[in-house]
């Protein structure tokens, strides 16, 4: 395998990195030679589970370091941030930011006995999954962390333009994600930062098994994906790693579906 970031200095953060997606990528992007630094928040009894894959990562003999806070923590971010430049020495810098927080609530928009959606609900959901990812982009910029062509990538999903039961606070936030995106890869491309979000096929992680009903939107995914099959975590990550290849400079402000043509159904 070529391991192209290799001796480069490079480092991807990855934001919500201890499972689905971001371990995916984590483990796709320090098999090419790329320094991780992950934040998740877990608890202790994760900690053996999470220690087992963050060592598969260390075996790639890259430089690993894992911060177990809220990354939606306004002060929890800042410590993170300050303490960065002692892991990444004086040439180390973050080359790929990968957004994967998820952390919204899933209720239903009416009901008779049970919890339904309140303001603060679409505040905490679109805070999480879509405003964080401005807020670590802009505190990495002041604090000079970020490589001379720095790759930003979040995740969204189809939820973006087709409703589903439950999922509207979700949905409102992966607008909002999709925007900040676009927004980003304007205003900071002058900077040599591109930002782009993929849109991800159904994929059975933790989070959409959190999803009521989530039974019926794997088994219709199966029925109009073209390949007969659900999207895994490591076709993503195969993604995430292309579009931080040099080649890949050119591509900016994109949403690009990686789902095997399940959208086009």
């Amino acid at each position: 395998m070529v391991k192209e970031f290799e001796n480069k200095n490079y480092w991807a953060l990855i934001l919500g990195g201890s499972s689905g997606l971001g371990l995916a990528t984590a483990k796709k992007l320090a098999a090419h030679g790329m320094n991780i630094c992950i934040v998740h928040r877990d608890s202790r009894f994760q900690e053996t589970e999470i220690g087992i894959e963050f060592n598969k990562i260390k075996a790639e003999g890259i430089q690993f370091i894992s911060f177990n806070m809220d990354a939606i923590n306004p002060e929890k971010r800042q410590k993170i941030i300050n303490d960065l430049p002692l892991y990444l020495g004086k040439k180390g810098k973050i080359r790929t930011l990968v957004h994967s927080i998820a952390k919204g609530n899933l209720k239903p928009m009416i009901g008779d006995n049970e919890s339904t959606l309140k303001n603060d609900d679409f505040i905490l959901t679109i805070n999480a999954m879509a405003i964080s990812l401005y807020d670590w982009t802009k505190a990495l910029f002041e604090a000079n962390l970020f490589a001379e062509d720095t790759r930003i990538i979040s995740f969204t999903s189809e939820g973006n333009t087709k409703p589903w039961k439950n999922y509207a606070a979700v949905s409102a936030a992966k607008v909002a994600l999709e925007a900040l995106s676009r927004n980003i890869a304007l205003e900071f491309a002058p900077c040599g930062i591109r930002a782009n979000c993929i849109q991800a096929g159904v994929t059975n992680t933790a989070s959409l098994q959190m999803i009521p009903g989530n039974e019926k939107i794997k088994k219709y995914s199966l029925f109009r994906n073209p390949f007969k099959r659900l999207t895994i975590p490591e076709d993503v990550a195969n993604v995430v790693y292309l579009l931080c290849k040099d080649e890949a400079s050119w591509i900016n402000g994109s949403i690009i579906p990686v789902d095997g043509g399940e959208h086009i159904s």
